[in-house]
């Protein structure tokens, strides 16, 4: 067994968006279950641990008996805790003898503050493993598929490989670029304004957006304003309307020092060696909240990966009001900065669109 075949319909990236595959194949072994649908159950366990694996990955692991039977599932527990296969396998007992497990990432073949689960998966006498997509974290990249296939496994690897990339890409982009996968959120009008002339901006979008806003927040290892935010907002930056830990928050700039970002991290080097230490620091996705130049400058050095902008239901008017981004612009339609739609939809009264700037309409990248 190899690689099962992936679609070309990209799958969104992102906090919200929607996990579809429709990658044809049925496995054997599994009493006639879709494999791609054995994944997105994996998918579905994962979920659970979304907020609490971090720095680790959030990853499912499904076993079916040897008849294709599910016997038992399991999610990353926290730091320090045992991996999914481990959860379901140990779940699963002499159940998994000869059966299939099913597990989003590649098992992990090194010691860290476990054991290597390829190990438990040998003991555990599984007959064959569906991977979802390959670890890029160098000390496993390869290895864990090997060392199953070594051990007399039969693996298949990239199953609902789109699906699994985007639950995991925060973890993904980090191992791959030594950097946070960085999304940055805006609110703004219909006419795209974020803000009237006096400043004054809450509240733009609906309840149900603000708390989308909060989840990402918690799904986040750090947030980031620039010091003009702080100043004339005095944001927070907690987590409030959803249950999960707060980030690191980190201010481009020096905060006044009876802020309530406080305590926050001050940067004031370049945001390239902040991406850079964050990464070092084992953060996997940091959001940026604002404000417009803030988030103009970060566009103009190719460092966000995924705008998410929320547009209210009203109008603004004229020209006075805050735009959306900052910084002086395109002065032609030719300087025009083009990307990709991944995800449009509606969230309460609110317009959720999260774009991609670093990919044009056909694919191509900048």
């Amino acid at each position: 067994m190899g690689r099962v075949p992936r679609p070309r319909r990209r799958i969104p990236v992102g906090a919200f968006a929607t996990m579809t595959d429709t990658t044809p194949r049925t496995d054997p072994h599994l009493g006639g279950v879709h494999a791609v649908d054995a994944m997105a159950r994996a998918v579905g366990v994962a979920r659970a641990a979304r907020l609490t694996a971090r720095p680790n990955p959030w990853v499912g692991a499904v076993v079916f008996d040897a008849a294709g039977t599910v016997v038992a599932e399991g999610a990353t527990e926290p730091a320090g805790g045992r991996h999914a296969e481990v959860v379901a396998l140990e779940a699963a007992g002499e159940r998994a003898r000869g059966g299939t497990l099913a597990v989003t990432l590649e098992p992990c073949s090194h010691h860290g503050r476990t054991p290597p689960c390829t190990g438990a998966v040998i003991a555990a006498g599984i007959a064959r493993v569906l991977i979802g997509v390959e670890d890029p974290d160098p000390r496993v990249s390869g290895e864990g598929i090997r060392q199953l296939r070594e051990a007399g496994i039969e693996v298949t690897t990239d199953v609902a490989s789109d699906m699994v990339s985007d639950q995991l890409a925060p973890y993904l982009h980090q191992r791959r670029t030594g950097r946070p996968l960085v999304l940055a959120k805006m609110a703004a009008t219909l006419d795209g304004r974020t803000a009237a002339p006096d400043g004054t901006s809450n509240w733009i979008t609906g309840e149900e957006a603000r708390r989308e806003v909060h989840l990402m927040r918690a799904e986040s290892d750090a947030v980031l304003v620039g010091a003009g935010t702080v100043r004339t907002d005095d944001p927070q930056l907690t987590v409030r309307s959803v249950e999960g830990p707060d980030p690191l928050r980190v201010v481009l700039g020096a905060a006044p020092a009876e802020a309530r970002v406080r305590p926050c991290l001050e940067w004031s080097d370049s945001p390239e060696s902040l991406l850079d230490h964050l990464g070092e620091q084992g953060h996997l996705q940091l959001l940026v909240e604002g404000g417009a130049e803030t988030i103009a400058g970060l566009l103009d050095r190719d460092l966000v990966d995924r705008l998410i902008v929320y547009i209210a239901p009203s109008l603004h008017g004229g020209t006075s009001g805050r735009p959306l981004i900052g910084g002086s612009g395109a002065t032609t339609i030719a300087g025009l900065r083009h990307g990709r739609f991944v995800d449009v939809r509606r969230v309460g009264e609110d317009l959720r669109v999260e774009f991609d700037p670093r990919t044009g309409p056909n694919g191509e990248e900048h």
